[in-house]
């Protein structure tokens, strides 16, 4: 079943809430100490900012001003695979543990920077 654009957009905003839940989850189990104090920080902005910028680009008045929003999304998604990625290089957490949260944000990371694309390309 093809869904609609309303119902794609609901699902996004749904997804990417949960998202932002599953890291608060994860930051309030990670170890106590000054390292990760900063970087928990700099995830729960980056994480909780996708969900709330999308739904804000669900909102746009305008093909451009949805590019510009997604522009938003897309960057704060891709700064929170960073902040997953120096917590597992700098072993501060176990891979494994993280793997599921550092594939959904590469996942939103692809997808909106496929919805971006999509909505710069100019209408035909």
């Amino acid at each position: 079943m093809n869904r609609t654009g309303a119902e794609r957009a609901e699902a996004m905003k749904a997804r990417t809430k949960a998202f932002a839940l599953r890291v608060i989850r994860f930051c309030r189990s990670l170890p106590k100490s000054e390292e990760t104090r900063i970087i928990k920080r700099q995830l729960l902005r980056s994480a909780t900012s996708v969900a709330a910028n999308y739904r804000a680009a669900c909102r746009a008045r305008s093909r451009r001003e949805f590019a510009s929003k997604m522009s938003i999304v897309l960057e704060e998604a891709d700064e929170t695979e960073f902040w997953l990625e120096l917590l597992i290089e700098a072993d501060l957490v176990d891979a494994d543990r993280t793997r599921d949260l550092l594939n959904e944000a590469g996942e939103l990371v692809a997808i909106f920077a496929a919805a971006r694309h999509t909505a710069s390309r100019p209408q035909e």
